[in-house]
């Protein structure tokens, strides 16, 4: 059974996210969408939150699982008996970041841990969840940015 993690803090899951997650899903036997506690970000939502939006996000996808995680990715892979990491890549800017990452992982990981990329499709390449975050603070339009109970859970957010 082939299996991959697909890492983020996802807050909130755009369309890209969700683009890369139907196709990581097409790919493997598995994908397990890990929503991360990153110290260094100050989140919107909850992890509660995300690991519940995320699991309503992918309830079509039987062989999507959603879990959270703090720590080193390494560790919690090899925990999962997962060898393969999934990253979106929306443009070269992200390239060097996530290469970056991969061999740090690899490394980290007695080279255990692989990173496989994915191209975002071109109509979801100017994404992010800050640029989702501000146009929703504003009261914009964000309803090809994130599904539609994404974005009514956003706007409830910056009432």
């Amino acid at each position: 059974m082939s299996k991959a993690i697909y890492p983020g803090s996802f807050d909130p899951v755009t369309m890209g996210h969700m683009d890369v997650i139907r196709r990581s899903a097409d790919i493997f036997d598995e994908l397990v969408i890990c929503v991360l506690n990153n110290v260094n970000k100050s989140a919107l939502f909850s992890i509660e939150e995300r690991v519940k939006i995320l699991q309503k996000a992918t309830q079509d996808l039987p062989n999507v699982r959603v879990d959270h995680f703090s720590g080193l990715l390494t560790q919690y892979a090899r925990q999962q008996h997962i060898h393969v990491v999934v990253r979106g890549l929306r443009a070269v800017t992200d390239f060097e970041y996530e290469l970056q990452n991969a061999q740090t992982n690899r490394k980290l990981s007695d080279g255990y841990l692989d990173t496989m990329f994915l191209t975002t499709s071109l109509e979801y390449a100017y994404l992010s969840s800050s640029t989702v975050k501000e146009i929703a603070s504003f009261g914009g339009d964000v309803s090809d940015c994130v599904p539609d109970f994404v974005a009514e859970l956003l706007y409830a957010k910056y009432k």
